[in-house]
């Protein structure tokens, strides 16, 4: 018989008596009884994509996190799809940017952009693609298919209010798109009447035979970046790897990604300039977040919860597990900045800080300053 955890720290709280959800309260440990510095009035910053009205279509799913599931999201959202193998996502474009992260599989990228450069490329586990606002793209699953999650710079984006080109044929005159192409009206008597969004397709040829195919085609290749190619940072308790306009130049939307050991942490930090929005990937992870006046809040995450963190506001990420966690955090902006508490003091004068804290060594002995996101043991 399990024994469940009741809301009680010494003289404070009470037993529940009436029902519960233990699988719920097993996965947040800090919202059920919350630490003591916890205090006032955090709105909710997390929300499981387990709990994400989940789009099943031909052959594959998609799934998001906005403003609509997770109210505190202002400056950008979260979708996470699934395309098996030939399984494409229809030729569309957003009025959003589009950031991406491949998972798992192997996936193609089409897009064209308005220097009129093509666009195609086959990307792994770990590597990027950004897709401009307005720019016309397609994805496709290889082979192993894949999965990946994409990052929007607007917290209102949904993924169901796409401009498809299926939808674009659809509600066009059929004597404009024969006069557009040059060809009699009977050309689309064959073109859907609705949307395809996800659909079955063979596992398209070789990259190279594609790109072949195409001609005299002038291709670009930087809107992708092979993150995964990237050599992380390490540090006592992990490491991070930071890709933005300074590695992947045509990027709006700066990423850090943090590896944890067991019992690491990232330090007590915020953003000055930029929201950030998290994808947890493995391990289960703390946070704590502060805001004025008085006010913080801790959560509690595992794989495939979604996290938030409104810029300026500090906090720390946690490894609580005993197994290696890692975390994508995505920013609204091209440039990524943080400011390091431990930066913070340790650049201002010793006197200072003690007759702020009252305290002395080890703390004041303690203090080093780093240009990087350092994580800790």
């Amino acid at each position: 018989m399990t024994i469940l955890k009741q809301p009680i720290v010494g003289t404070l709280g009470a037993d529940i008596v009436g029902p519960r959800n233990p699988e719920v309260e097993a996965q947040n440990p800090d919202i059920l009884i919350p630490p003591l510095s916890d205090h006032g009035g955090i709105p909710n910053l997390k929300f499981p994509f387990a709990m994400a009205h989940n789009r099943l279509e031909d052959g594959g799913w998609a799934r998001e996190v906005t403003q609509r599931e997770l109210g505190s999201l202002k400056e950008l959202a979260m979708v996470n799809m699934r395309l098996p193998a030939g399984v494409v996502r229809e030729l569309h474009w957003h009025k959003e940017a589009e950031w991406a992260y491949v998972l798992k599989g192997r996936v193609r990228f089409y897009l064209v952009d308005d220097q009129r450069q093509t666009l195609i490329e086959d990307l792994g586990p770990g590597d990027l693609w950004l897709a401009p606002a307005g720019f016309p793209h397609a994805i496709q699953g290889l082979e192993e298919g894949t999965e990946f999650v994409l990052v929007f710079n607007d917290g209102n984006f949904s993924e169901n209010q796409t401009l498809l080109v299926t939808e674009l044929f659809a509600h066009t005159p059929r004597e404009v798109l024969a006069k557009n192409f040059g060809v009699p009206a009977e050309a689309f008597d064959g073109t859907p009447a609705h949307e395809k969004y996800i659909f079955r397709q063979p596992v398209p040829p070789p990259l190279d035979e594609v790109r072949k195919a195409l001609g005299a085609v002038t291709f670009t290749d930087k809107y992708v970046f092979r993150a995964s190619e990237v050599p992380a940072t390490p540090f006592p308790g992990g490491a991070t790897k930071v890709i933005d306009q300074k590695t992947f130049g045509v990027t709006n939307l700066a990423a850090l990604f943090i590896d944890l050991e067991p019992g690491g942490m990232r330090e007590i930090h915020w953003h000055p300039d930029a929201d950030e929005i998290q994808y947890y990937v493995t391990g289960k992870a703390r946070m704590t977040v502060f805001d004025a006046v008085a006010n913080a809040r801790t959560f509690d995450f595992v794989a495939g919860d979604v996290g938030y963190v409104p810029k300026t506001l500090a906090h720390y990420i946690e490894n609580i597990g005993d197994e290696p966690m890692r975390v994508l955090n995505v920013f609204h902006t091209g440039e990524y900045k943080d400011v390091s508490l431990n930066n913070w003091l340790a650049l201002t004068p010793k006197h200072l800080v003690q007759g702020h804290l009252d305290v002395g060594d080890p703390l004041l002995g303690s203090l080093r300053a780093t240009r990087q996101p350092v994580v800790k043991g």
